[in-house]
Parts: structure tokens; C-alpha cells; sequence
């Protein structure tokens, strides 16, 4: 068998706003469109997965929350109607997916092996929820490249931050090590929103971009400044800074899957393509792109 790759990684932010704005036939409410820049950032990622012809897609959600130890999707096939808690007006996807499940298993035993805490979810009627499947839809909409998604543990919640960070590095070296015995051609999807102030209170169209902009000038600016360093490719400096990062912009990267990706992906020193940057609730949200079969 062929060592198995990391052929690039994503970061693929979830606000089911998107989905909403592009009106797919699984999502039930309607929009007038909405979000276009963030839309169009995620076409252009697309042509990069039609280029880069993944064997599968490994997500991780801030949205699957498990605080006793790392899950994975383990049912082959998964059905159902995801529906997203704070916004079910714009949100109720009705979902069918693949799962690699020999690649799932894989990592949960890597990642059992390094000392963490892992299990695999065998409920064949489990609602994967609206995070990973808001980043799979926005990346591949046609559902044809089986996943494997990873449940959020928080430790950066509940552990001090550099001790959590720290299990989610274990995590992104565990997932390596499985997909590179796997034989796959894997992509890695990070599903976070960056700077994470937001508004609490909806438009009454909430498709009204007269409406959207940032939140805090202060956590865009942290925006800007981080997205700067991953394009000019300064990982080490962005990883520097995460700890302050994260706590004057409230950025979601805390919950993990930022962290996982570098790790896994070998903390590259590369440029990251940036396909576009937008607001969504006044939240921040990038959607980049490191590809490592370019920079090998």
C-alpha cells in the first residue's frame, strides 16, 4: 500500500448563514442571497478540491461537543435533518453523507496510542450537527468524497489553554499518523470562525448586508493581523501569538481544530492562499488554503 498523505488543509468556517445565502435543495428556508464574498471564497475552494481530488475529508467541528474524550463518526452511511439550535429559522439541512469509517477507527486508535481519550459514535441514527455539516457542504456540495468528522473535546475550555492547545496537537499528530498507514489522499478541514464577537440581535431580514460588519474594530484588527502572518506563511508567529489571539478577539480557534490542522499538517511555514474574508453576525470568518502538493 501507498503511504497515505496530507495533500492540503482548510480553514473552512461554518456559519449556516452561508448555506442559507446559496439556498441548496437539502436546506429547507429560502433566502434572498446574502454573504456573497464569503459564497464566492468558498467556489473558489472548490475548484482547488476538484483539483486536488481527495480520496476523503476529515472535518473538525466546534459544534460536535463531547467533553469526555475525542469522538468519530463511525456509521458508514449517515442520514438525517441537521438543525442549527440558535438559528433553526435559517438552518434545518436535511443531510446524507459517507463516512470513511477504516480511516475513523484509525484515528481513534492513534489517538488512544498518544494517551488521549477516544471513542468511536456507532449510532446509526445520529444528527451530525450543523458545523461539520455547514463546512462539507460549503467545500463539496455534491457529497461525493466520504469524511471522517471529529468531535470537539473543548480541553482549551476546561484546561488551561496552552495544556488544551497542547491535546489538540496530540490529536493532529495522531490523525497523521493514521492517514499516512491509510494509503489516502486526505484534505483537512478546520472548522472555525476567527475573531467570535458577534451581535445578539438578528435583522429582521437577516439576508439585509446593509446590516453586516464587524462586530469589534479591535478583533477585526487581530483579524487582519493574523491573516497577514498566514499569508507571508509565519506559522510559528501565528502560533506565538494564539493564546493572545484568542482571548482579545474571543476567537473560536480555541476550540481546537486550527491547532489540529497545523499539527497535522507539520506546522508548514508556507503561504496560505486566502480565498476570501467576511463578517457573518459580525464574526470574523476566512476561508484559506494550504496546499502541500505545491509547496512539496
Amino acid at each position: 500500500m501507498a503511504k497515505g498523505e496530507i495533500i492540503a488543509g482548510f480553514l473552512a468556517p461554518h456559519p449556516p448563514h452561508l448555506v442559507y445565502g446559496e439556498n441548496p435543495p437539502q436546506n429547507e428556508p429560502r433566502s434572498r442571497g446574502g454573504w456573497e464574498p464569503l459564497r464566492w471564497a468558498y467556489e473558489r475552494a472548490r475548484r482547488s478540491i476538484e483539483r486536488l481530488k481527495p480520496d476523503v475529508l476529515l472535518v473538525h467541528s466546534p459544534h460536535w461537543v463531547t467533553q469526555l474524550g475525542h469522538h468519530f463518526l463511525g456509521v458508514p452511511h449517515l442520514r438525517g435533518k441537521s438543525v442549527d439550535p440558535i438559528f433553526p429559522n435559517l438552518f434545518r439541512y436535511n443531510f446524507e453523507l459517507n463516512v470513511d469509517v477504516a480511516l475513523a477507527e484509525a484515528c481513534c486508535e492513534e489517538a488512544r496510542a498518544s494517551g488521549l481519550v477516544a471513542k468511536m459514535m456507532q449510532n446509526p441514527n445520529f444528527r451530525v450537527d450543523y458545523g461539520t455539516i455547514t463546512t462539507l457542504h460549503m467545500i463539496r456540495p455534491q457529497w461525493d468524497i466520504p469524511v471522517v468528522g471529529i468531535s470537539a473535546n473543548n480541553s482549551p475550555y476546561y484546561l488551561e489553554m496552552n495544556e488544551g492547545l497542547g491535546e489538540m496537537a496530540l490529536l493532529g499528530e495522531a490523525t497523521r499518523r493514521a492517514i499516512e498507514k491509510s494509503g489516502r489522499r486526505a484534505v483537512l478541514l478546520a472548522s472555525n470562525t476567527l475573531c467570535h464577537w458577534h451581535f445578539h440581535e438578528e435583522p429582521a431580514i437577516p439576508e439585509d448586508m446593509s446590516q453586516e460588519h464587524p462586530q469589534s474594530y479591535e478583533g477585526y484588527q487581530w483579524d487582519m493581523r493574523i491573516i497577514e502572518l498566514l499569508r507571508q506563511g509565519k506559522t510559528s508567529e501565528v502560533f506565538k501569538l494564539l493564546p493572545q489571539f484568542i482571548q482579545e478577539a474571543f476567537a473560536e480557534v480555541k476550540s481546537g481544530a486550527f491547532t489540529w490542522m497545523f499539527s497535522a499538517m507539520g506546522y508548514p511555514e508556507i503561504p496560505g492562499e486566502l480565498h476570501g474574508y467576511g463578517t457573518v453576525i459580525g464574526t470574523g470568518n476566512a476561508v484559506m488554503e494550504w496546499d502541500l502538493t505545491r509547496a512539496s
